[in-house]
């Protein structure tokens, strides 16, 4: 079963290759003005919850709430 879904992964993996590769052999095609600007924006935004969620992760670390209970008898 895990060698059938792998295969299949692969060959999606592979078919969305192939259209990007189709894509960006596209011959004079500009990229518009808001297309950029969405692009960076975009960026910007995954970069910030990157960021954000691995402060957290350190804070947590930190401040021990990873730690699993200590239950006293």
């Amino acid at each position: 079963m895990r060698i059938a879904i792998s295969i299949g992964l692969l060959v999606i993996l592979a078919a969305v290759g192939a259209y990007a590769f189709e894509g960006l052999m596209v011959p004079d095609a500009p990229v518009p003005t808001y297309g950029i600007v969405m692009f960076t924006i975009g960026i910007t935004l995954l970069v910030a919850v990157g960021v954000g969620l691995m402060g957290l992760l350190f804070y947590s670390s930190r401040r021990r709430y990873d730690e699993p209970p200590h239950i006293k008898r």
